[in-house]
């Protein structure tokens, strides 16, 4: 049974699984996590919602992203698709929407790592009622 939580749209946050993102800080060594609270960020530097890491500079960082899944995804994912440098996203695998299209399935920086099975956000009993897919975004144009 999903949790009643995980089909409901309380929160648009769903905290990354810490073995997850050991797996692949210990490829990328990443520097930021631009949507992070105190208790859950990822990477050494983080904004909180309040500081809106949409609004802050990532120039010379190397992102990791689980941004928030409600309507303002599609503005995440484009920055960190228009990142230069290193920029790696946990995502719902909805390859049926508009942002999955215009900024990750013909984006020549993007990797597509799909994940077996669902995952479990931030110690959840229950897996998300979704698919999950990591993001890769390698933009090295101007170097």
């Amino acid at each position: 049974m999903v949790a009643p939580q995980l089909l409901s749209s309380a929160t648009d946050e769903w905290a990354t699984p810490q073995d997850l993102f050991d797996r692949l800080d210990a490829c990328f060594h990443f520097t930021l996590d631009p949507c992070a609270t105190e208790e859950n960020h990822k990477a050494p530097k983080f904004y909180t919602r309040e500081q809106d890491g949409l609004k802050q500079d990532w120039g010379g960082e190397i992102i990791w992203c689980n941004p928030p899944y409600g309507r303002e995804i599609g503005r995440w994912i484009q920055k960190c698709a228009e990142h230069h440098g290193i920029a790696v996203m946990l995502l719902p695998a909805r390859t049926d929407t508009r942002w999955w299209h215009e900024f990750i399935a013909n984006n020549p920086n993007a990797t597509i790592r799909f994940i077996k099975g669902r995952l479990k956000f931030g110690g959840a009993k229950n897996p998300a009622p979704f698919p999950s897919a990591i993001v890769i975004f390698i933009n090295t144009e101007g170097e």
